[in-house]
């Protein structure tokens, strides 16, 4: 273990604050801004791949229940969503992914 950093975010709803702190341990030597630019990494897996499958997908609507077939759907939605994003124009992923049906 080399870097132990803590990130605050601030963030306003309204006229309510509310501040989240969140602990990172790292075994790399990381920079203060190597440090930022990994958490914001981290973060942009969630912003884009789970909110994409949310969103085109509606993945957090499923109704399925069975393990196995969930994991094959999974697989499955990632990997066209892999593929939606090599095509190159200025169609969203749903757009694309409506076409594509």
């Amino acid at each position: 273990m080399r870097t132990i950093g803590v990130v605050i975010r601030m963030s306003e709803s309204g006229k309510m604050w509310t501040s989240d702190v969140r602990y990172y341990i790292s075994p790399l030597t990381l920079s203060v801004k190597r440090f930022a630019a990994c958490v914001r990494g981290h973060w942009g897996i969630e912003n884009t791949l789970h909110w994409c499958l949310d969103v085109t997908f509606r993945e957090d609507e499923s109704r399925v229940r069975n393990r196995t077939l969930a994991d094959n759907l999974a697989w499955l939605k990632r990997f066209a969503i892999g593929l939606l994003k090599q095509v190159d124009n200025k169609e969203s992923i749903a757009m694309r992914r409506r076409m594509a049906g």
